[in-house]
Order: C-alpha cells, then sequence, then structure tokens
C-alpha cells in the first residue's frame, strides 16, 4: 500500500531564542516490509543540515539556528509503500529449540541492548510479578508474544491524561492506563524479564479509512514493539491496538526504549515559556 505522510512540528517562543541545536529522527526506513520512495525536511528558519545514522541504524537530521527566533517550524514529508509480514510462510522452529536459542551466548551478546533493562523498562518486582501472568506454553514465543500483547490492551486503559513521556513502566502498572509509549515500555520490560530481545519502535499508524472513510482524518505519531523471535527474527507487535505490524503501519525507527529515538529534541538560548504545536497527517495513495 502506498501511504504518504505530512509531519509538522511548530515552537512558538514568547521571547526570542538563539543558539538552537537540535536532531529529527523523522525519515522512514526501508526494510523488508516497507520502501521509501521519497523524503523530504523543511526547516524554518532556513537551516543548513547534517545527516548521519545512529548506533541503531536511524536516519538522523541535526542543524543549528544561531540567529535569534521568536518561532521554529519542522515539516517533513514522505512517501512510503508498505506490506503485510506473511507470518505463515517465515521460519518457525520448536518452543524448546527456542529456549535453547535464547540462552544461547552468541544471541545474548548480540542483542544485548535489548535485553538490558532501562530507566523506561526496568526489571523491578512489579514487573516480574506481572510477567508471571504468562508463562511459556506449548506453542512457540510467536504465539506467546501475541498473548502478551492482547493481554496488555485488555488490562489497561488507553487515557492520554494519566501520562506524560517521562513515565515509567512501574507507574503504569500501578495506575493500569496509559497511551501507546506506556503499553510499549511495558510490553518490552516483560519481554526482557524473559529473556527475550525487545525493542521500542516510532513510526505511524494508518487509520483514515477506519473513520468513516474520511482520507483527511488527522492522526498522531505511534509506538509500538519489535520482538526477536528465535528462528523466525523481528516481528512488529502494537499492544495499544492489540494488533500485528501490517501495511497501516510505517516504521521511522527503532531503540532500547523512546529516550534513543525521540522524533524532535534540542536545545536552545532563550526563555523557557514556548507553545509546542504537532499536526500529523497520513494518507492513501492510488496506485
Amino acid at each position: 500500500m502506498k501511504l504518504e505522510i505530512q509531519h509538522s512540528t511548530r515552537y512558538l517562543y514568547e521571547e526570542p531564542a538563539g543558539d538552537s541545536v537540535n536532531e529529527i529522527r523523522l525519515t522512514p526506513r526501508t526494510n523488508y516490509r516497507q520502501s521509501c520512495y521519497h523524503s523530504e525536511v523543511l526547516i524554518e528558519p532556513a537551516a543548513s543540515m547534517f545527516t548521519y545514522e545512529d548506533f541503531f541504524g536511524n536516519r538522523v537530521h541535526s542543524f543549528s539556528i544561531n540567529r535569534e527566533h521568536r518561532e521554529l517550524v519542522i515539516k517533513t514529508s514522505a512517501v512510503v509503500v508498505t506490506q503485510d509480514s506473511n507470518i505463515a510462510k517465515l521460519p518457525r522452529v520448536s518452543l524448546e529449540r527456542q529456549l535453547e536459542m535464547l540462552e544461547d551466548e552468541k544471541l545474548q551478546n548480540r542483542y544485548i541492548e535489548y535485553l538490558l533493562p532501562t530507566p523506561y523498562t526496568d526489571n523491578s518486582l512489579v514487573v516480574r510479578e506481572y510477567a508471571s501472568q504468562y508463562p511459556f506454553g506449548g506453542d512457540g514465543i510467536y504465539e506467546w508474544t501475541k498473548l502478551l500483547s492482547e493481554g496488555i490492551h485488555g488490562d489497561f486503559t488507553y487515557d492520554p491524561s494519566a501520562t506524560d513521556v517521562h513515565t515509567t513502566v512501574g507507574e503504569t502498572l500501578r495506575l493500569r492506563r496509559g497511551v501507546c509509549q506506556d503499553y510499549a515500555h511495558l510490553m518490552i520490560a516483560v519481554c526482557r524479564s524473559k529473556g527475550i530481545p525487545a525493542r521500542y519502535v516510532s513510526g505511524y499508524h494508518f487509520v483514515g479509512d477506519l473513520q468513516g472513510g474520511s482520507a483527511d482524518f488527522e492522526q498522531a505519531s505511534h509506538a509500538w514493539v519489535e520482538v526477536h523471535i528465535p528462528g523466525t527474527g523481528w516481528l512488529g507487535f502494537d499492544p495499544t491496538n492489540k494488533a500485528e505490524i501490517g501495511w497501516r503501519y510505517v516504521k521511522l525507527g527503532h531503540g532500547r526504549d523512546y529516550r534513543d529515538i525521540v522524533p524532535v529534541k534540542g536545545v536552545y538560548r532563550g526563555t523557557s515559556k514556548q507553545r509546542l504545536e504537532v499536526k500529523v497527517d497520513v494518507r492513501r495513495l492510488e496506485e
């Protein structure tokens, strides 16, 4: 499916700001499930950009604005062709073999950054207690991961007012509510507590045709999880929507947790009083 993404981030400062240094991670990746055919980044005030790939392979644009400004606007656009993951055709091995692979030192060394806890995804007692509700069964890690994703969806209430970007897994478990970032962090923490590599993914989720067919339905950025299934590879799961990752999802990047792939981050000299406006639109194009 061909999808077009328009993403606008606008900072309005109460007083002039200067010496602004920024990084953005808003360019869709090209991988086995999606191909980015076009991407563009526009900055106002105009600034030269330096582009590189970070440790996790995410495309990063960095730029600085030294002159004073009352407004910073970052606009990105992209056209991405996506497809479903054909689970039936992927290789599978037995649960016994999968557990052996998880214990293998080579696998642990290769994916160590996706096995260790982070401030967002700790391995605390409350996480382990929650994880104990999901023992491994006889069907394999893929089926277990799917059940976990569906379980988190059912156990928690989606509530944008309950948490913020700093909320940890422990707080999410106490509140029993949150947003996609919180659902993803919890699923990652549970997987890692079981010795399964898992990583945080940022991107977009097309739902326009689910909202009465409106192509102009305004959407927001989204977050989900990729889990390394031994003998199969990395597969995506969305606990917020109780779904597996398919053509509706456009991946921007991945990391250990949200902190690794903040879409826009930076520092500047000036007043702390500012207003942030973010607009995201994902629409399906005729092929």
